[in-house]
């Protein structure tokens, strides 16, 4: 008799503690998270300002309104960022953004509204807008992309890439307003490759081959400008005398 007793006390118990916790949890999810309620962890480079003008956050909101999914998009892609992750916390109250920012190889200009942005770009091809980058290692930039646009992402991706494990050197990396892609390397100076992202792995290893030979040969200084864009049929100009 004396267990049964216990038992309906301890479940009496728990019940009454599970309803205090699930109150206690429901008016803080509908309690207001406002400005000084945000936390951002890591990076210094971004303000409470920063994060509610890149986004559709408006303050005073209940907690449990807060889009993070919707939220960490907006925020991904407003600020250049390479991951955030927007956590509502109850204990201590309010929202924690986690940011991890991209990390600049290369100075990069886009246009934009017929209005020049200029910025860098990281590894992935991505435009990191000057306001929101990371500059403690930008005295060691030396290549610069001129007229980036987002379906380029993946072809800078690659030439950005590849020269990292090759005898190459771009200096600079250009897309025409028509999407004519020119690239400066080095020692091979002028290099066309065209309109053709499918092919950009083939004339990349083109123009690697193409360096060691002429190396080999010792006649860089004589060269005007090479035209890869077909990789099957390279051609070199050079200067005349």
């Amino acid at each position: 008799m004396k267990d049964k007793q216990g038992g309906k006390k301890r479940r009496f118990f728990l019940l009454i503690t599970f309803l205090f916790i699930s109150s206690y949890t429901t008016s803080k999810t509908l309690k207001k998270v406002n400005y000084q309620d945000i936390s951002i962890v890591g990076s210094e480079l971004f303000s409470i300002d920063d994060i509610v003008a890149n986004s559709s956050l408006n303050f005073p909101t209940p907690l449990i309104f807060v889009k993070t999914t919707y939220t960490e998009k907006e925020l991904k892609k407003n600020l250049s960022l390479k991951n955030v992750s927007v956590f509502r916390q109850i204990f201590p109250f309010g929202l924690k953004i986690l940011i991890q920012t991209r990390t600049p190889i290369a100075y990069g200009e886009r246009i934009l509204q017929e209005k020049k942005i200029t910025g860098f770009i990281d590894e992935d091809g991505f435009f990191i807008n000057e306001k929101y980058s990371d500059q403690v290692n930008l005295k060691k930039l030396s290549s610069k992309i001129f007229g980036w646009k987002e379906n380029f992402r993946e072809t800078l991706s690659k030439i950005l890439n590849y020269q990292k494990y090759s005898d190459v050197e771009f200096i600079t990396i250009t897309f025409s307003p028509n999407g004519f892609l020119t690239l400066e390397e080095k020692s091979l100076k002028t290099i066309l490759l065209g309109f053709n992202p499918k092919i950009i792995e083939s004339q990349l290893q083109v123009i690697n081959n193409i360096k060691k030979q002429i190396k080999e040969n010792n006649i860089l200084e004589k060269i005007d400008n090479i035209d890869i864009t077909d990789p099957n049929n390279p051609k070199i100009k050079v200067f005349k005398p």
